[in-house]
């Protein structure tokens, strides 16, 4: 029997495990068990909404569709003049515990009240999450940006709690909520995040920012492992443009988080492309993560060109919270995979592709 030398044995060992170590890569991991009964279609509230929404929700089932994933829908139709949501959609939502949504038109002024924000309300979907990151093949100012802006949803002045009280003076109710702090926290344990940033602007408003920060930082003491900082509104924003990088969580109330959501999204690649959704204890709404109330212009829609990576990355997210994990991992590989490849997109993206064709491009991308 041949001998080998010790720096041969060595090498060949090297070898070996390169090759195990690729192989083990290409595996997949430990099984998921599911229950029986866990792979039963689970129904999902479909509102298209307006503007583009009708096309990117249509994306969604085209794909669902080609994927044969577990999920079937209930579609309602919703505008954003309506005075309020049909209370048939409202059933809805509430038996299937789950929507998809696609953007909904805020009238401007006139005290016509948001149907997002009735949504939310009457759902009590006090969180809300936009996970903002850098896309491969999506040139961007900023690199390594992987930033998830959980903001209050229900209080504060974005939750249109206001009155006047006499002729030309309107007072707006501002509330904090500890729920929020608790929900930011225990997403970072559960996602493996490591730190926690919670915006404020405390210095001016005393008593409800400083409200806020209290809850905030109580609930760090439980979380030993999590890393805890505050930063000022204003000096986020000038964070969030420089170093965007530095930021993993960020937890805020009402009105700092849309403005912050926004401005990371604009960092990351735009709004076209960071999935979102509304979250409470019973029920979830799924929609584009930033400018959820954008429907786009005229133009788009008539042109359908509409970015449906958004929605598409938004019902990745909600098959995970259907416990579906296998067909979000598929989904996000071949939306990521797409935009990689750099042949199918948007306006918004630099290209030209319509709705259909990126849609298209992603089903044949699906593993």
């Amino acid at each position: 029997m041949a001998r080998c030398s010790l720096p041969a044995l060595k090498e060949l060992l090297k070898k070996s495990t390169n090759q195990c170590s690729g192989s083990l890569i290409s595996t997949r991991s430990v099984t998921y068990m599911p229950r029986p009964g866990d792979g039963a279609p689970r129904p999902v509230t479909l509102v298209p909404g307006d503007g583009i929404g009708p096309l990117v929700t249509g994306a969604v089932e085209q794909v669902m569709e080609a994927m044969h994933a577990p999920v079937y829908f209930e579609k309602y139709e919703v505008h954003g003049d309506m005075k309020k949501v049909p209370e048939e959609v409202m059933d809805s939502i509430k038996k299937n515990k789950v929507c998809l949504k696609g953007g909904l038109a805020t009238p401007m002024g006139g005290g016509v009240s948001s149907l997002n924000v009735q949504l939310r309300k009457e759902l009590d979907l006090y969180a809300s999450l936009v996970n903002c990151f850098n896309l491969p093949g999506l040139p961007t100012r900023h690199e390594n940006v992987d930033i998830v802006v959980i903001r209050e949803n229900t209080e504060g002045e974005y939750a249109g709690l206001e009155h006047e009280v006499v002729p030309g003076v309107v007072e707006s109710l501002k509330f904090c909520s500890e729920r929020i702090a608790k929900y930011a926290f225990e997403y970072a344990y559960l996602n493996n995040r490591k730190k926690v940033t919670a915006v404020h602007k405390a210095n001016i408003m005393k008593l409800a920012d400083g409200l806020f920060l209290e809850s905030c930082r109580e609930v760090a003491t439980k979380y030993p492992g999590i890393k805890y900082n505050e930063v000022i509104v204003d000096n986020c924003c000038m964070q969030l443009v420089s170093k965007p990088e530095q930021f993993d969580v960020m937890v805020t109330p009402n009105l700092y988080g849309n403005l912050v959501a926004n401005t990371a999204a604009g960092i990351a690649g735009g709004t076209g492309v960071m999935p979102g959704g509304n979250v409470g204890a019973d029920h979830a709404i799924f929609e584009q993560g930033a400018s959820a109330g954008n429907v786009g212009n005229d133009k788009i829609v008539e042109q359908k060109k509409a970015n449906p990576v958004a929605l598409l990355l938004s019902s990745a997210m909600m098959l995970r919270h259907l416990q579906f994990p296998s067909f979000a991992d598929r989904l996000e590989t071949a939306v990521k995979r797409v935009i990689l490849e750099g042949k199918y997109m948007t306006k918004d993206l630099g290209g030209t592709s319509t709705t259909q064709e990126v849609t298209d491009a992603v089903i044949a991308a699906i593993d």
